[in-house]
């Protein structure tokens, strides 16, 4: 049993007969819903669809997986589950096997829709996607990596009402966040729960499926056959997906819900977590490199600085002692909290000022002589990363230098790492390298139009 949101909400099971198809049918919202082209037609090159569970891409998204591979895209299929749950009580097929077999059914679909296509396997236990949710976000950004911007990601609707389908849908909205990716999301259950005057209509676009495209998704939903056929004429072995609700799925469109990326709260989590979640204040490897850092700026004391991605103030209070005036940002609430509270407590700081801020998109007033960015590039999708670049240099004054300090191991459930943050930045940058600081934990550069012998002591 599933307890499906919206208004009315109420709980559901597959073996409701659930809303008839022709009252969908006859609804006059469809004659006003936004058309959506091809999957060519967005500028993307790859397509990544997500399942909860094997059947759940076919049924929701097997035309858009059709027209994708006809228009020549790259098609990858994520299952989050392998489906071992969808028949609980079968006295004739055990977990293990239905898993099996729902992985081949998926597979074989595939195979009909897009015979280039790539299947990749989570294999998370069935019923359980909302306590992953984070490894998805993670399994999400390695299939996507810096591809986002040539992607169309399409991922079940984050508010279908079967608990795993929310939480693939709010994972791939933060995976979106992350990469760029333009995102796509597809009903199941809805059609089945809801009242069609309750249907969330004005967020609901339509792909119109030619006949080719109609007549492979229908031969690919006949596939999984564990799913629209019983396992057996034993009570537990009924079909998940009855008649009624196929008929949802043999449309002349595919519906889709555009609903955009999430901001991402996995840094404030983490800062909620833990008073000092990067160990800043005790750990070697962060007093060290707060003193290279501090060793590397090229001028002995800057008029104005920004620190973007503070955390909780270790190098602020450090910085700001070369600062006249020092404006430290950072996205999570915790952390701008934790970074005022050390900073008050702190004595021989110079003028610091701690604002909660989402960089690039909310950037301080004014211009400053330095900027530094340290351990916060990867936590950017490539995109606004560039943003970012273009934001510094735009506020930075002539002589002015950019310090950027990242950790040099892999970064998971990012698109990119230290390496690239620092290769992007040199590559989008009017400004020289003019230090260099390279060891196995950390690379540091130091961008300015004004070297360190130039500068003297000013």
């Amino acid at each position: 049993m599933v307890t499906a949101p919206g208004s009315p909400a109420r709980d559901f099971t597959h073996s409701e007969a659930g809303t008839p198809e022709d009252l969908w049918r006859e609804r006059p919202e469809w004659d006003h819903a936004v058309r959506v082209g091809r999957p060519a037609e967005t500028g993307a090159r790859r397509l990544v669809v997500v399942a909860a569970h094997p059947d759940d891409e076919t049924l929701g998204a097997g035309g858009l997986i059709h027209q994708a591979a006809r228009d020549g895209l790259e098609v990858v299929v994520l299952l989050l589950t392998d489906g071992e749950g969808s028949h609980p009580g079968s006295p004739s097929t055990s977990p293990d096997d239905l898993a099996r077999l729902r992985v081949e059914e998926s597979r074989a679909a595939l195979r009909r829709l897009a015979p280039e296509g790539m299947l990749q396997r989570l294999g998370l236990p069935d019923g359980s996607v909302p306590d992953h949710e984070d490894a998805v976000v993670t399994a999400l950004v390695d299939v996507v990596g810096e591809e986002g911007g040539r992607t169309l990601l399409v991922a079940p609707w984050r508010a279908d009402g079967h608990s795993d389908h929310d939480a693939a849908g709010r994972a791939a909205a933060v995976a979106a966040w992350r990469t760029d990716a333009t995102l796509w999301e597809y009903p199941v259950w809805l059609w089945h729960w809801c009242e069609p005057a309750q249907a969330p209509w004005a967020d609901l676009q339509v792909l119109p499926l030619p006949d080719e495209a109609r007549a492979a998704k229908d031969a690919a939903v006949a596939l999984h056959r564990t799913q629209v056929a019983p396992l057996s004429d034993a009570a537990g072995d009924e079909a998940v997906l009855h008649d009624g609700m196929l008929e949802h799925f043999r449309r002349d469109v595919e519906v889709y819900l555009r609903l955009g990326p999430v901001r991402d709260d996995t840094l404030e989590r983490l800062h909620e977590s833990a008073d000092d979640p990067w160990e800043v204040h005790t750990s070697w490897y962060e007093q060290r490199k707060r003193d290279v850092t501090l060793a590397a700026l090229p001028r002995r004391r800057y008029s104005r600085a920004l620190e973007v991605g503070g955390s909780v103030g270790a190098l602020s209070a450090e910085l700001s002692r070369r600062c006249d005036r020092l404006t430290v940002v950072d996205e999570s609430a915790s952390a701008t909290r934790a970074a005022r509270e050390f900073l008050d407590s702190t004595d021989g700081i110079g003028a610091v000022s701690v604002e909660q801020r989402s960089v690039p998109e909310e950037w301080p007033d004014g211009r400053f002589d330095l900027v530094v960015v340290s351990e916060v590039g990867y936590f950017l999708s490539p995109k606004r990363l560039q943003q970012l670049v273009a934001r510094v240099e735009a506020s930075l004054d002539e002589d002015g230098a950019v310090v950027l300090c990242h950790w040099r191991h892999p970064v998971r459930g990012w698109p990119l790492d230290g390496a690239r943050v620092h290769e992007i930045w040199r590559d989008a940058s009017r400004l020289p390298v003019v230090v260099t600081h390279v060891e196995d934990d950390f690379r540091l550069d130091v961008l300015s139009r004004t070297t360190a012998h130039r500068a003297g002591s000013s």
